[in-house]
Protein backbone atom coordinates (compact mmCIF):
# COMPACT_ATOMS: atom_id res chain seq x y z
CA UNK A 1 0.00 0.00 0.00
CA UNK A 2 2.48 2.69 0.70
CA UNK A 3 4.71 1.19 -2.09
CA UNK A 4 1.54 2.15 -4.04
CA UNK A 5 1.18 5.52 -2.54
CA UNK A 6 4.60 6.78 -3.61
CA UNK A 7 4.35 5.33 -6.89
CA UNK A 8 0.90 7.34 -7.24
CA UNK A 9 2.54 10.75 -6.03
CA UNK A 10 5.59 10.27 -8.12
CA UNK A 11 3.06 9.96 -11.35
CA UNK A 12 1.31 12.73 -10.21
CA UNK A 13 4.28 14.68 -9.76
CA UNK A 14 5.83 13.78 -12.77
CA UNK A 15 2.39 14.74 -14.44
CA UNK A 16 2.23 18.25 -13.23
CA UNK A 17 5.72 18.67 -14.50
CA UNK A 18 5.20 17.37 -17.77
CA UNK A 19 2.02 19.77 -17.80
CA UNK A 20 3.96 23.49 -16.90
CA UNK A 21 6.63 22.08 -19.68
CA UNK A 22 3.81 22.12 -22.08
CA UNK A 23 2.98 25.61 -21.53
CA UNK A 24 5.26 28.17 -23.27
CA UNK A 25 8.51 29.77 -21.46
CA UNK A 26 7.49 32.65 -19.51
CA UNK A 27 8.83 36.44 -21.46
CA UNK A 28 11.90 37.68 -20.87
CA UNK A 29 11.00 41.21 -20.49
CA UNK A 30 11.29 43.56 -22.33
CA UNK A 31 9.19 41.69 -25.28
CA UNK A 32 8.01 43.55 -28.80
CA UNK A 33 4.37 44.98 -29.52
CA UNK A 34 2.96 42.95 -32.38
CA UNK A 35 3.71 45.72 -34.57
CA UNK A 36 7.48 45.80 -33.71
CA UNK A 37 7.67 42.12 -34.46
CA UNK A 38 5.97 42.72 -37.90
CA UNK A 39 8.58 46.02 -38.67
CA UNK A 40 11.40 43.98 -38.15
CA UNK A 41 10.68 41.01 -40.23
CA UNK A 42 9.94 43.39 -43.33
CA UNK A 43 14.23 43.35 -43.39
CA UNK A 44 14.68 46.18 -45.75
CA UNK A 45 13.10 49.18 -47.00
CA UNK A 46 13.82 52.22 -48.91
CA UNK A 47 14.56 55.81 -48.38
CA UNK A 48 14.00 58.61 -50.85
CA UNK A 49 15.62 61.74 -50.46
CA UNK A 50 13.93 64.49 -52.95
CA UNK A 51 13.43 67.85 -52.29
CA UNK A 52 14.73 71.64 -53.64
CA UNK A 53 18.03 69.72 -52.90
CA UNK A 54 17.95 67.97 -55.62
CA UNK A 55 17.97 70.46 -58.04
CA UNK A 56 20.21 72.64 -55.89
CA UNK A 57 22.98 70.13 -55.91
CA UNK A 58 22.48 70.71 -52.05
CA UNK A 59 22.56 68.37 -48.95
CA UNK A 60 21.20 70.33 -46.36
CA UNK A 61 19.07 73.39 -47.58
CA UNK A 62 18.68 76.53 -45.69
CA UNK A 63 15.58 76.90 -45.79
CA UNK A 64 15.58 79.99 -48.50
CA UNK A 65 15.05 78.33 -51.93
CA UNK A 66 12.75 79.49 -54.36
CA UNK A 67 10.17 76.41 -54.53
CA UNK A 68 10.76 77.66 -58.33
CA UNK A 69 13.24 75.40 -58.55
CA UNK A 70 11.42 72.14 -57.96
CA UNK A 71 10.06 71.12 -61.21
CA UNK A 72 10.56 67.24 -62.09
CA UNK A 73 9.53 66.66 -65.54
CA UNK A 74 9.25 62.77 -65.48
CA UNK A 75 8.53 61.85 -62.03
CA UNK A 76 7.15 58.81 -61.74
CA UNK A 77 6.77 57.13 -58.48
CA UNK A 78 5.53 53.83 -59.68
CA UNK A 79 9.03 53.74 -60.94
CA UNK A 80 10.38 54.11 -57.39
CA UNK A 81 8.19 51.12 -55.93
CA UNK A 82 8.96 48.89 -58.58
CA UNK A 83 12.79 49.40 -58.37
CA UNK A 84 12.28 48.88 -54.12
CA UNK A 85 9.83 45.73 -54.87
CA UNK A 86 12.58 43.95 -57.90
CA UNK A 87 15.27 44.98 -55.29
CA UNK A 88 13.56 42.85 -52.58
CA UNK A 89 12.58 45.59 -50.00
CA UNK A 90 8.98 46.10 -48.30
CA UNK A 91 8.35 49.65 -47.50
CA UNK A 92 9.67 53.17 -48.62
CA UNK A 93 10.12 56.12 -46.25
CA UNK A 94 9.82 59.45 -48.54
CA UNK A 95 11.28 62.87 -46.76
CA UNK A 96 7.64 64.16 -46.94
CA UNK A 97 10.23 67.63 -45.39
CA UNK A 98 13.57 67.87 -44.60
CA UNK A 99 15.86 69.97 -42.47
CA UNK A 100 15.13 72.97 -45.60
CA UNK A 101 11.49 72.73 -44.64
CA UNK A 102 10.14 72.34 -48.38
CA UNK A 103 6.85 70.11 -48.23
CA UNK A 104 6.38 67.31 -50.40
CA UNK A 105 2.40 67.46 -50.26
CA UNK A 106 0.36 71.26 -50.34
CA UNK A 107 0.22 71.69 -46.46
CA UNK A 108 -2.64 74.04 -45.36
CA UNK A 109 -0.55 75.69 -42.72
CA UNK A 110 2.44 76.80 -44.95
CA UNK A 111 3.05 78.41 -48.30
CA UNK A 112 6.23 76.66 -48.67
CA UNK A 113 5.42 73.30 -50.60
CA UNK A 114 4.65 71.98 -53.71
CA UNK A 115 1.85 74.00 -54.46
CA UNK A 116 4.21 77.15 -55.06
CA UNK A 117 6.24 74.99 -57.30
CA UNK A 118 5.87 74.74 -61.27
CA UNK A 119 5.40 71.06 -60.71
CA UNK A 120 2.06 70.00 -62.19
CA UNK A 121 1.16 73.70 -62.25
CA UNK A 122 1.42 73.33 -58.27
CA UNK A 123 -1.47 70.74 -57.92
CA UNK A 124 0.81 68.09 -57.17
CA UNK A 125 1.12 65.92 -54.27
CA UNK A 126 4.38 64.03 -54.58
CA UNK A 127 2.95 62.12 -51.31
CA UNK A 128 -0.59 61.51 -52.55
CA UNK A 129 1.41 59.95 -55.88
CA UNK A 130 3.38 57.81 -53.34
CA UNK A 131 0.87 56.53 -51.59
CA UNK A 132 -1.48 56.01 -54.40
CA UNK A 133 1.77 53.62 -56.24
CA UNK A 134 2.61 51.83 -53.15
CA UNK A 135 -1.09 50.66 -52.88
CA UNK A 136 -1.14 49.21 -56.01
CA UNK A 137 1.85 47.50 -55.99
CA UNK A 138 1.42 46.42 -52.56
CA UNK A 139 4.34 47.73 -50.74
CA UNK A 140 4.06 49.85 -47.22
CA UNK A 141 4.22 53.86 -47.01
CA UNK A 142 6.82 55.39 -44.31
CA UNK A 143 7.18 59.22 -44.07
CA UNK A 144 9.95 61.42 -42.85
CA UNK A 145 8.69 64.83 -41.22
CA UNK A 146 11.91 66.66 -40.01
CA UNK A 147 11.06 68.44 -36.49
CA UNK A 148 13.75 70.77 -37.37
CA UNK A 149 12.94 73.63 -40.06
CA UNK A 150 15.09 75.78 -41.40
CA UNK A 151 12.61 77.91 -43.45
CA UNK A 152 10.10 78.55 -40.74
CA UNK A 153 9.53 81.92 -38.91
CA UNK A 154 8.37 80.46 -35.80
CA UNK A 155 11.07 77.94 -35.36
CA UNK A 156 12.84 77.75 -31.72
CA UNK A 157 8.97 79.61 -30.48
CA UNK A 158 5.95 77.45 -29.09
CA UNK A 159 4.49 78.58 -31.65
CA UNK A 160 5.76 76.18 -33.88
CA UNK A 161 5.42 73.08 -31.86
CA UNK A 162 2.01 73.49 -32.69
CA UNK A 163 3.12 73.78 -36.76
CA UNK A 164 5.11 70.64 -36.43
CA UNK A 165 2.29 68.31 -35.01
CA UNK A 166 -0.36 70.63 -37.54
CA UNK A 167 1.69 69.14 -40.23
CA UNK A 168 2.38 65.31 -38.68
CA UNK A 169 -1.34 65.35 -38.21
CA UNK A 170 -2.04 66.01 -42.21
CA UNK A 171 0.21 63.36 -42.94
CA UNK A 172 -1.21 61.13 -40.55
CA UNK A 173 -4.88 61.16 -41.69
CA UNK A 174 -4.33 61.88 -45.63
CA UNK A 175 -2.37 59.37 -46.99
CA UNK A 176 -3.58 55.68 -45.98
CA UNK A 177 -1.67 52.96 -43.63
CA UNK A 178 2.29 54.11 -42.71
CA UNK A 179 4.11 51.41 -41.64
CA UNK A 180 6.72 54.12 -40.47
CA UNK A 181 7.19 57.90 -38.87
CA UNK A 182 10.57 59.22 -39.22
CA UNK A 183 11.86 61.38 -37.36
CA UNK A 184 15.69 63.21 -37.08
CA UNK A 185 17.86 64.00 -34.34
CA UNK A 186 19.77 66.87 -36.20
CA UNK A 187 17.70 69.74 -34.23
CA UNK A 188 18.56 72.91 -34.50
CA UNK A 189 21.29 75.15 -35.57
CA UNK A 190 21.79 78.13 -38.40
CA UNK A 191 19.15 79.00 -40.97
CA UNK A 192 17.06 81.22 -43.28
CA UNK A 193 14.00 81.09 -40.28
CA UNK A 194 11.89 83.64 -42.49
CA UNK A 195 14.72 85.58 -43.28
CA UNK A 196 16.53 86.30 -40.11
CA UNK A 197 19.60 84.30 -40.80
CA UNK A 198 20.54 83.16 -37.40
CA UNK A 199 21.23 80.22 -35.61
CA UNK A 200 18.83 78.83 -33.25
CA UNK A 201 19.27 76.20 -30.15
CA UNK A 202 16.33 74.43 -28.96
CA UNK A 203 16.12 71.76 -25.75
CA UNK A 204 16.23 68.60 -27.98
CA UNK A 205 14.38 66.65 -24.68
CA UNK A 206 11.45 69.06 -24.06
CA UNK A 207 11.11 71.57 -26.69
CA UNK A 208 9.18 69.43 -29.01
CA UNK A 209 7.23 67.66 -26.36
CA UNK A 210 7.55 64.20 -27.68
CA UNK A 211 4.90 62.84 -25.71
CA UNK A 212 2.74 64.27 -27.55
CA UNK A 213 3.84 63.48 -31.44
CA UNK A 214 4.08 59.99 -29.53
CA UNK A 215 0.33 59.78 -28.62
CA UNK A 216 -0.59 61.72 -31.76
CA UNK A 217 1.20 58.54 -34.16
CA UNK A 218 -0.61 56.21 -31.96
CA UNK A 219 -4.10 57.62 -31.60
CA UNK A 220 -3.70 58.07 -35.79
CA UNK A 221 -1.57 55.24 -37.08
CA UNK A 222 -1.36 52.83 -34.33
CA UNK A 223 0.18 50.29 -37.10
CA UNK A 224 2.71 52.39 -37.12
CA UNK A 225 6.72 52.42 -35.75
CA UNK A 226 8.18 55.48 -34.56
CA UNK A 227 12.00 56.17 -35.36
CA UNK A 228 14.11 58.16 -33.66
CA UNK A 229 17.43 57.76 -31.53
CA UNK A 230 15.38 57.06 -28.71
CA UNK A 231 12.63 55.13 -30.00
CA UNK A 232 9.71 54.33 -28.82
CA UNK A 233 9.39 52.09 -32.03
CA UNK A 234 13.03 51.87 -33.16
CA UNK A 235 15.99 53.37 -32.86
CA UNK A 236 19.13 54.77 -35.25
CA UNK A 237 22.12 52.49 -35.05
CA UNK A 238 24.65 55.41 -34.01
CA UNK A 239 26.06 55.89 -37.32
CA UNK A 240 25.26 55.76 -40.87
CA UNK A 241 27.34 53.46 -42.19
CA UNK A 242 24.07 50.66 -42.47
CA UNK A 243 25.46 48.39 -40.02
CA UNK A 244 24.85 47.35 -36.62
CA UNK A 245 26.93 46.00 -33.75
CA UNK A 246 27.86 42.26 -33.90
CA UNK A 247 26.57 42.55 -30.11
CA UNK A 248 23.01 43.78 -30.40
CA UNK A 249 20.14 44.16 -28.35
CA UNK A 250 16.69 45.29 -29.32
CA UNK A 251 16.97 46.75 -25.77
CA UNK A 252 17.13 50.29 -24.83
CA UNK A 253 17.29 52.39 -21.40
CA UNK A 254 14.58 54.27 -22.96
CA UNK A 255 13.93 57.26 -20.19
CA UNK A 256 17.53 58.12 -20.79
CA UNK A 257 17.91 58.38 -24.91
CA UNK A 258 16.59 61.40 -26.42
CA UNK A 259 16.66 62.60 -30.55
CA UNK A 260 19.93 63.99 -30.47
CA UNK A 261 21.38 61.96 -27.60
CA UNK A 262 25.29 62.48 -27.48
CA UNK A 263 26.68 59.04 -26.65
CA UNK A 264 25.16 57.77 -29.50
CA UNK A 265 28.19 54.93 -30.04
CA UNK A 266 25.62 53.40 -27.29
CA UNK A 267 22.73 52.65 -30.02
CA UNK A 268 24.85 50.51 -32.08
CA UNK A 269 24.90 47.87 -29.90
CA UNK A 270 22.09 48.76 -27.45
CA UNK A 271 21.83 48.64 -23.65
CA UNK A 272 22.06 44.73 -22.63
CA UNK A 273 19.83 45.86 -19.22
CA UNK A 274 17.10 48.12 -21.25
CA UNK A 275 13.93 48.74 -19.99
CA UNK A 276 12.30 49.15 -23.26
CA UNK A 277 12.18 46.99 -26.59
CA UNK A 278 13.59 49.57 -29.38
CA UNK A 279 15.53 47.31 -31.82
CA UNK A 280 17.88 49.07 -34.52
CA UNK A 281 17.34 50.49 -37.77
CA UNK A 282 20.55 51.08 -39.97
CA UNK A 283 19.81 53.98 -42.28
CA UNK A 284 22.56 54.34 -45.24
CA UNK A 285 22.62 55.86 -48.72
CA UNK A 286 23.19 53.61 -51.87
CA UNK A 287 25.72 56.66 -52.49
CA UNK A 288 28.01 58.75 -50.61
CA UNK A 289 25.17 61.93 -50.08
CA UNK A 290 21.29 61.52 -49.56
CA UNK A 291 20.40 63.70 -52.17
CA UNK A 292 20.64 62.83 -55.87
CA UNK A 293 24.20 64.83 -56.89
CA UNK A 294 25.51 63.89 -60.72
CA UNK A 295 28.79 63.90 -59.78
CA UNK A 296 28.08 61.01 -57.61
CA UNK A 297 27.29 58.88 -60.71
CA UNK A 298 30.51 56.94 -60.50
CA UNK A 299 30.36 56.34 -56.53
CA UNK A 300 27.20 54.34 -55.99
CA UNK A 301 28.14 51.42 -53.88
CA UNK A 302 29.07 48.71 -55.55
CA UNK A 303 26.94 45.12 -55.29
CA UNK A 304 29.36 43.69 -52.56
CA UNK A 305 29.51 46.30 -50.52
CA UNK A 306 25.75 46.66 -50.28
CA UNK A 307 25.51 42.92 -49.72
CA UNK A 308 28.00 42.74 -47.03
CA UNK A 309 25.90 45.97 -45.45
CA UNK A 310 22.67 43.25 -45.77
CA UNK A 311 25.07 40.95 -44.11
CA UNK A 312 25.44 43.74 -41.20
CA UNK A 313 22.22 44.67 -40.27
CA UNK A 314 19.38 42.99 -40.70
CA UNK A 315 22.43 39.81 -40.00
CA UNK A 316 22.46 41.90 -36.66
CA UNK A 317 19.57 42.17 -35.55
CA UNK A 318 18.78 44.71 -37.39
CA UNK A 319 16.61 46.62 -40.61
CA UNK A 320 18.20 48.13 -43.36
CA UNK A 321 17.15 50.89 -44.41
CA UNK A 322 18.64 51.69 -47.94
CA UNK A 323 18.76 55.65 -49.43
CA UNK A 324 17.68 55.61 -53.20
CA UNK A 325 17.76 59.23 -53.69
CA UNK A 326 15.45 60.66 -56.95
CA UNK A 327 17.01 62.63 -59.34
CA UNK A 328 16.12 66.15 -61.13
CA UNK A 329 13.66 63.80 -63.90
CA UNK A 330 12.03 62.31 -60.54
CA UNK A 331 13.57 58.57 -61.33
CA UNK A 332 15.64 56.58 -59.22
CA UNK A 333 19.03 56.66 -61.36
CA UNK A 334 19.36 53.23 -63.26
CA UNK A 335 22.52 52.68 -61.53
CA UNK A 336 21.02 52.32 -58.39
CA UNK A 337 18.17 50.45 -59.28
CA UNK A 338 20.59 48.03 -61.01
CA UNK A 339 22.36 47.87 -57.73
CA UNK A 340 19.92 47.31 -55.45
CA UNK A 341 18.19 44.66 -57.37
CA UNK A 342 22.13 42.93 -58.02
CA UNK A 343 22.22 42.64 -53.95
CA UNK A 344 18.72 41.00 -53.48
CA UNK A 345 19.60 38.68 -56.36
CA UNK A 346 22.77 37.60 -54.75
CA UNK A 347 21.36 37.59 -50.63
CA UNK A 348 19.13 35.23 -52.50
CA UNK A 349 21.21 33.55 -54.04
CA UNK A 350 23.52 32.17 -51.38
CA UNK A 351 20.72 32.12 -48.82
CA UNK A 352 17.86 30.24 -50.80
CA UNK A 353 18.93 26.64 -50.06
CA UNK A 354 18.94 25.22 -46.52
CA UNK A 355 21.15 22.65 -45.86
CA UNK A 356 19.63 21.58 -42.59
CA UNK A 357 16.09 20.97 -43.92
CA UNK A 358 15.55 17.45 -43.95
CA UNK A 359 18.86 16.88 -41.41
CA UNK A 360 18.30 14.93 -38.01
CA UNK A 361 18.52 17.09 -35.05
CA UNK A 362 19.67 16.34 -31.45
CA UNK A 363 18.90 18.60 -28.63
CA UNK A 364 20.11 18.57 -25.43
CA UNK A 365 16.76 19.36 -23.76
CA UNK A 366 13.44 20.00 -25.51
CA UNK A 367 10.83 21.25 -23.47
CA UNK A 368 8.22 19.31 -25.25
CA UNK A 369 8.62 17.33 -28.16
CA UNK A 370 5.14 17.79 -29.64
CA UNK A 371 4.83 21.26 -28.80
CA UNK A 372 8.44 22.66 -29.32
CA UNK A 373 10.30 19.82 -30.21
CA UNK A 374 13.44 20.14 -33.18
CA UNK A 375 11.12 20.06 -36.30
CA UNK A 376 10.45 23.58 -35.83
CA UNK A 377 13.92 24.84 -36.08
CA UNK A 378 13.62 24.42 -40.04
CA UNK A 379 10.18 24.51 -41.25
CA UNK A 380 10.22 28.11 -42.29
CA UNK A 381 7.76 29.54 -39.78
CA UNK A 382 8.85 32.41 -37.39
CA UNK A 383 5.88 31.93 -35.21
CA UNK A 384 6.65 27.90 -34.25
CA UNK A 385 10.69 27.22 -32.01
CA UNK A 386 12.38 24.94 -30.27
CA UNK A 387 12.38 25.57 -26.39
CA UNK A 388 14.42 24.49 -23.44
CA UNK A 389 12.53 23.69 -19.67
CA UNK A 390 12.55 26.21 -17.43
CA UNK A 391 15.78 26.78 -15.83
CA UNK A 392 18.27 25.04 -18.92
CA UNK A 393 19.98 28.71 -20.71
CA UNK A 394 22.75 26.51 -21.77
CA UNK A 395 22.10 23.62 -24.70
CA UNK A 396 23.04 22.19 -27.32
CA UNK A 397 21.70 21.05 -31.29
CA UNK A 398 23.63 18.83 -33.31
CA UNK A 399 22.05 18.44 -36.97
CA UNK A 400 23.37 15.58 -38.85
CA UNK A 401 23.06 15.43 -42.27
CA UNK A 402 22.63 12.88 -44.81
CA UNK A 403 25.79 13.94 -46.91
CA UNK A 404 29.11 15.52 -47.14
CA UNK A 405 28.07 19.11 -47.53
CA UNK A 406 30.27 22.38 -48.06
CA UNK A 407 28.86 24.75 -45.79
CA UNK A 408 29.99 28.45 -45.86
CA UNK A 409 26.68 30.39 -44.05
CA UNK A 410 24.62 30.34 -40.73
CA UNK A 411 21.37 32.05 -40.20
CA UNK A 412 20.11 32.11 -36.52
CA UNK A 413 16.81 32.79 -35.44
CA UNK A 414 15.10 33.69 -32.02
CA UNK A 415 11.24 33.71 -31.07
CA UNK A 416 11.84 37.56 -30.39
CA UNK A 417 7.49 37.50 -29.35
CA UNK A 418 9.15 36.05 -26.05
CA UNK A 419 12.06 38.45 -25.27
CA UNK A 420 15.46 38.42 -26.32
CA UNK A 421 17.54 36.24 -24.36
CA UNK A 422 21.10 34.90 -26.03
CA UNK A 423 23.86 36.48 -24.61
CA UNK A 424 26.40 33.86 -26.02
CA UNK A 425 26.67 30.92 -28.60
CA UNK A 426 29.58 28.99 -30.46
CA UNK A 427 29.07 26.94 -33.76
CA UNK A 428 31.47 23.84 -34.72
CA UNK A 429 31.51 21.06 -37.56
CA UNK A 430 32.93 17.50 -37.36
CA UNK A 431 35.80 16.23 -39.16
CA UNK A 432 37.74 13.29 -39.43
CA UNK A 433 36.68 11.97 -35.94
CA UNK A 434 36.65 14.59 -33.88
CA UNK A 435 34.78 18.31 -33.41
CA UNK A 436 36.73 21.57 -34.57
CA UNK A 437 35.72 25.31 -33.56
CA UNK A 438 34.25 28.13 -36.29
CA UNK A 439 35.65 31.48 -36.43
CA UNK A 440 33.31 33.62 -37.82
CA UNK A 441 35.34 36.44 -37.22
CA UNK A 442 33.18 38.68 -35.61
CA UNK A 443 31.57 38.38 -31.86
CA UNK A 444 29.08 35.42 -31.35
CA UNK A 445 26.73 36.81 -28.50
CA UNK A 446 23.78 37.78 -29.29
CA UNK A 447 21.27 36.41 -31.83
CA UNK A 448 17.51 38.21 -31.61
CA UNK A 449 15.47 38.14 -35.00
CA UNK A 450 17.94 37.31 -37.12
CA UNK A 451 21.93 36.72 -36.91
CA UNK A 452 23.66 36.01 -40.36
CA UNK A 453 27.83 35.12 -39.98
CA UNK A 454 30.06 34.18 -42.39
CA UNK A 455 32.71 31.95 -42.47
CA UNK A 456 35.55 30.13 -44.46
CA UNK A 457 33.86 26.93 -45.92
CA UNK A 458 33.67 23.82 -44.51
CA UNK A 459 32.87 20.14 -45.14
CA UNK A 460 30.96 18.35 -42.99
CA UNK A 461 27.98 16.00 -42.41
CA UNK A 462 27.45 17.25 -38.62
CA UNK A 463 27.11 20.94 -37.58
CA UNK A 464 26.56 21.65 -33.65
CA UNK A 465 25.31 25.06 -32.22
CA UNK A 466 26.21 25.84 -28.59
CA UNK A 467 24.08 28.39 -26.86
CA UNK A 468 26.14 29.02 -23.52
CA UNK A 469 24.49 31.91 -21.93
CA UNK A 470 20.81 32.98 -21.84
CA UNK A 471 18.33 35.23 -20.06
CA UNK A 472 16.01 32.33 -19.75
CA UNK A 473 14.98 29.14 -21.37
CA UNK A 474 16.27 28.99 -25.09
CA UNK A 475 13.51 30.19 -28.20
CA UNK A 476 14.82 29.40 -31.26
CA UNK A 477 12.75 29.25 -34.20
CA UNK A 478 14.37 29.01 -37.01
CA UNK A 479 18.10 27.28 -37.80
CA UNK A 480 19.61 27.47 -41.36
CA UNK A 481 23.06 26.35 -43.39
CA UNK A 482 24.02 27.23 -46.59
CA UNK A 483 26.17 27.39 -49.28
CA UNK A 484 27.03 30.50 -51.02
CA UNK A 485 28.05 30.08 -55.06
CA UNK A 486 31.56 30.43 -56.25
Amino acid sequence: MKNRLILATMMATLAMCMAAQSTPPAAVEPVPTPQQVAWQRMETYAFVHFGPNTFLDQEWGYGDADPACFNPTRLDCEQWVRTALAAGMRGIILTAKHHDGFCLWPSRYTDYSIARSPYKGGQGDIVAQLAAACRKHGLKLGLYLSPWDRHQASYGQTEYVDYYYNQLEELLTQYGPLFEVWLDGANGGDGWYGGACEKRTIDRRTYYDWPRGHELVARLQPGAIIFSDGGPGCRWVGNEDGHAGETNWSLLRIGEVYPGYERYSELTGGHADGDAWVAAECDVSIRPGWFYHEREDTLVKSVDQLVDLYYRSVGHNATLLLNLPVNRDGLIHPIDSARAVAMHQRIKAELSHNLLAGAKVKASNIRDKRLYGTRHLTDGDPDTYWATADGVTRATLEFILPSQQRIDRLMLQEHIALGQRVRAFSIEYHNRGRWHAIDPGEETTTIGCKRLLRFGAVTTSRLRIRFDDSRGPLCISEVGAYCSPD
